[in-house]
């Protein structure tokens, strides 16, 4: 079997990179809550996150979504996972440069530039279905 250099240097890369957060990990002075941390994103993900993620889709497809509805849904997904921390605790911080600026809102606005891009995709979609028709 021929190995491409592409994967060798890909491999390698993340052999490197792993070593780098491996000592990382060995300068964190609670180890055991990182750990614990890290186990529980991995439960949390293997066990909620994916198969909902599978069952949304497979309702979709079965539903006749597909493409850039079934995109935007994964990315919207996405934005209000990385959001998620600061939205679930709004509120007054002790230092304000911590956080400055209104999160929910910007990710409404994400959100509905998101809806945005697809309405428009559709549209385009549409349209030039629309213009390829023979007339009849």
């Amino acid at each position: 079997m021929k190995v491409s250099a592409t994967r060798v240097l890909a491999g390698v890369a993340g052999l490197a990179l792993l070593g780098w957060g491996v000592s990382l990990l060995l300068d964190v002075p609670d180890l055991t809550g990182v750990l614990v941390w890290l186990g529980g994103a991995l439960v949390l993900h293997d066990v909620l996150i994916a198969p909902l993620v599978l069952l949304a889709g497979l309702v979709l497809v079965r539903g006749g979504v597909r493409g850039p509805v079934r995109g935007a849904l994964l990315v919207a997904g996405a934005l209000t996972a990385v959001a998620l921390p600061v939205l679930l605790r709004p509120g007054p911080r002790a230092n304000p440069s911590v956080l400055p600026l209104d999160y929910p809102r910007n990710w409404l606005l994400t959100l509905v530039g998101v809806v945005t891009v697809t309405a428009l995709v559709l549209a385009v979609r549409g349209f030039s279905r629309h213009r390829r028709r023979p007339p009849s």
